[in-house]
């Protein structure tokens, strides 16, 4: 039995990628103008501050490393439907990251900007082998294969493969992902559980642009919460404990299109 009614969502659209380039651009270049006007003062958006101290969850990552993965080149009318763009922290759903994975987070922003460390490619299990995991276990638990799992698990495989290459890279990662990732090779198919959960941080203000009533997304909020402690409770087997893949270069691939 069905605990909501899924139907009405296209997931297409839920993750189009010409909205999606456009939010995450209109947002990061914002952020660049006030940035290289300002420094580090209050930023006007939505109330944000770029001199506000972000919280672990946060881990800094649509901070200054994402920056660089704004694909270069494009032009943009001037402000056409940026202001539109903007959401309210009210319209946000809220996604509680337990603090084992806020930790992880934290670990995976330092051994990237501060030890020069990258992730080995590909991963094992990769984004698909876990959402595929976790369909396994609900269907053991619930006794069936339920449909609003899968479909809400094929919308995260959606989203991680549109939201990878523009707003879940550090800089010193873009090098390897133009290594890793061609035109026939999807980044669930490569990346691991370290990437998805960035996905995690960004997924709420990701959410409030999709076309989903409240009381669906409210729905919603109840299965990434269960989707967490899966993760939180299979941490050792799914994430790194340390990143002995290539060593990061400062800035590469700064310059490279997403």
């Amino acid at each position: 039995m069905h605990d909501f009614d899924l139907q009405s969502i296209s997931w297409d659209e839920w993750v189009g990628a010409d909205r999606l380039m456009k939010h995450t651009e209109d947002n990061v270049l914002k952020q660049q103008a006030l940035d290289k006007k300002q420094g580090m003062e209050k930023s006007t958006r939505s109330g944000r501050s770029q001199a506000k101290p972000k919280s672990s969850a946060d881990v800094k990552l649509d901070k200054e490393e994402t920056k660089s993965n704004v694909p270069k080149g494009k032009k943009r009318k001037a402000d056409s439907g940026t202001e539109k763009g903007n959401v309210s922290a009210e319209k946000l759903v809220k996604i509680q990251i337990p603090s084992t994975l806020k930790k992880q987070l934290v670990d995976d922003w330092e051994f990237i900007t501060q030890q020069n460390k990258l992730v080995k490619l590909p991963r094992s299990p990769t984004v698909d082998d876990i959402l595929a995991k976790y369909l396994e276990y609900r269907s053991k638990k619930d006794g069936m294969m339920t449909d609003p799992v899968a479909e809400i698990l094929n919308g995260i495989r959606l989203y991680f493969d549109k939201a990878l290459p523009v707003i879940l890279l550090y800089k010193k990662e873009r090098q390897q992902y133009h290594e890793a990732v061609s035109a026939n090779v999807s980044p669930s198919s490569v990346y691991g559980a370290e990437h998805l959960m960035r996905l995690f941080v960004k997924l709420p203000e990701l959410l409030a642009y999709a076309k989903i009533e409240e009381e669906t997304l409210n729905r919603m909020q109840q299965k990434f919460l269960d989707f967490l402690k899966f993760l939180q409770k299979n941490q050792g087997t799914f994430f790194l404990s340390a990143y002995d893949g290539p060593k990061a270069s400062e800035g590469s691939g700064t310059d490279k299109d997403s």
